[in-house]
């Protein structure tokens, strides 16, 4: 699986839907727009509804509420995983990132633009909150 960088600052779910699709952040962005969600839109990522909804449209399914992290071993083979969670103003903010775990090992895809490298292997720097699993 390959990553797809967030051409905007709040597009780490579309991105994340777009590294599972196998599509391009514009292609994701297209299809997301026309369904009412907007990396503008903040409950992209405070809420799992809008990143639960997307990947569907690419024959994805999610599950349908995300499940605590309890360990990386315990991680499906895929997931949409929450990450840098934070409270502003009493509500919950969080990164989209994908986990994965295939042939080339275990990984996770990080959108963001600033980033030199987009596959990540250090678990230990990453807080997981939560993971949605998506088949």
């Amino acid at each position: 699986m390959k990553p797809v960088v967030q051409l905007e600052p709040t597009g780490c779910g579309i991105a994340s839907v777009a590294a599972l699709a196998g599509v391009s952040y514009t292609a994701a962005k297209r299809v997301a727009n026309r369904t009412g969600i907007s990396a503008t839109d903040s409950r992209l990522w405070s809420e799992t509804t809008n990143v639960c909804r997307l990947p569907t449209h690419y024959r994805l399914q999610p599950s349908a509420r995300p499940t605590p992290f309890a360990s990386w071993d315990a991680l499906p083979d895929r997931a949409l995983l929450a990450i840098k969670w934070h409270r502003i103003r009493g509500r919950g903010f969080w990164h989209w990132v994908v986990f994965v775990r295939d042939s080339s090992g275990t990984y996770v895809l990080d959108s963001k633009k600033t980033l030199k490298h987009h596959v990540r292997k250090d678990f230990w720097c990453m807080k997981p909150r939560w993971f949605i699993d998506v088949r």
